[in-house]
């Protein structure tokens, strides 16, 4: 199970979340602790680079917010992010430095790294993205189990119960999610793998790997 922890998935440098997610072992243990989390930083942003926008809303002045952007707290903008046209954040959201949240994205619960890319339409809840993680125009994850169960992340031969009802995707590092995608609620992706287009993606995928089907994971060879 050490591919599942956050010492494997993330680099903590890359996140104004990491005395977060310092203070538990997998990623999914920090979701119900974010709201608490950014209140509590917020208050300590600089106000030479940060604004207060609205309740528990705090924004780089250097980040590009449209104007037709809907965003609740509790949350945080980090510096040069960019919130693009009817982008809708519905709270407990931390944008990282230089991340894109794009035309008609719905944010909930969720930290993105650095550089993340989320650009078109897609759905992001109760999920972690790591650094410079892109998901395709219409990828989303889908954070509750259709019999409402809790969650349970497949990993191998083993389910590991998380507690969780809404628990959407844990991203690594510079991982790929093709377009049209379906990451099915306890997905969790190791650094730099791909997701093949119009995938449905469940359980533990290693790191560098190319997920082309269920059942179909190949190792990426070396160039």
């Amino acid at each position: 199970m050490d591919n599942l922890k956050i010492s494997k998935l993330y680099d903590l440098t890359q996140t104004i979340a990491a005395p977060l997610l310092e203070t538990v072992e997998y990623p999914w243990e920090a979701l119900s602790k974010i709201s608490a989390f950014i209140k509590e930083t917020g208050e300590k942003l600089d106000k030479d680079e940060y604004e207060c926008k609205g309740e528990n809303i705090w924004i780089a002045k250097s980040a590009k917010v449209a104007p037709t952007a809907s965003i609740t707290g509790p949350c945080i903008i980090c510096a040069d992010a960019e919130i693009r046209h009817c982008a809708f954040i519905r709270g407990n959201a931390i944008v990282g430095e230089g991340a894109v949240v794009g035309n008609s994205t719905e944010l909930k619960n969720v930290i993105l790294f650095n550089k993340v890319q989320v650009p078109h339409y897609n759905y992001v809840g109760d999920s972690i993205l790591g650094y410079k993680s892109h998901m395709g125009a219409g990828s989303i994850t889908s954070n509750v189990k259709s019999d409402k169960k809790l969650v349970k992340v497949a990993y191998g031969d083993k389910k590991i119960e998380t507690g969780l009802k809404k628990f959407g995707a844990m991203l690594g590092d510079n991982v790929e999610v093709g377009c049209g995608s379906v990451l099915n609620p306890g997905t969790v992706v190791g650094r730099e793998s791909n997701i093949y287009p119009l995938s449905s993606v469940r359980g533990y995928v290693p790191e560098k790997s190319i997920y082309k089907k269920q059942g179909e994971v190949v190792t990426k060879q070396a160039e």
